[in-house]
């Protein structure tokens, strides 16, 4: 029984940077359905949109990663060294509370900045591109849900390993 605990801790950091990546598409989905309009009347503006497009993916490519990362060649090669290669239930449920965390926090991070990418992009032509600083920073706001999501989730998975 104790290696099914084992294998739910193991598998946790990588249902993180899944749901990051359910995150990331749905934002990116977002964004770019209101910048092909903007495209397809304005092509000069495919580099704003290109990175309104791509900021969503940050959850995924280097938040989630990340938190999965340091969890695999960190966090959990510890906690087998200290438990003689089982991780406890207690531990495992920690694990994979964490991990869940981690994972939420990055897919609405992800998706809900797509929504303001999206905004943004639906209103480039409009402002001949002047709101876009403005809504880089709005963005930026999201951002920084995703950026505490995974802090907060490696102090606490630290913490559980007893670092």
């Amino acid at each position: 029984m104790s290696e099914v605990f084992t294998l739910m801790a193991t598998l946790a950091p990588g249902l993180a940077e899944g749901l990051a990546v359910i995150g990331t598409t749905m934002g990116i989905t977002e964004a770019t359905a209101s910048g092909i309009p903007t495209l397809a009347e304005e092509p000069g503006m495919r580099g704003r949109v290109f990175v309104l497009a791509f900021l969503p993916m940050t959850q995924t490519l280097v938040y989630g990663f990340t938190y999965m990362f340091l969890s695999y060649f960190l966090i959990i090669p510890s906690i087998l060294v200290k438990y003689k290669g089982i991780i406890p239930p207690h531990i495992a449920g920690a694990i994979l509370g964490i991990s869940l965390y981690v994972g939420f926090a990055e897919l609405v991070s992800a998706w809900r900045q797509g929504v303001v990418c999206g905004q943004v992009a639906a209103q480039l032509i409009k402002t001949r591109g002047g709101i876009f600083g403005s809504g880089m920073i709005l963005a930026v706001y999201e951002e920084l849900f995703g950026l505490l999501g995974m802090v907060f989730g490696i102090v606490m998975a630290l913490l559980v390993a007893g670092w």
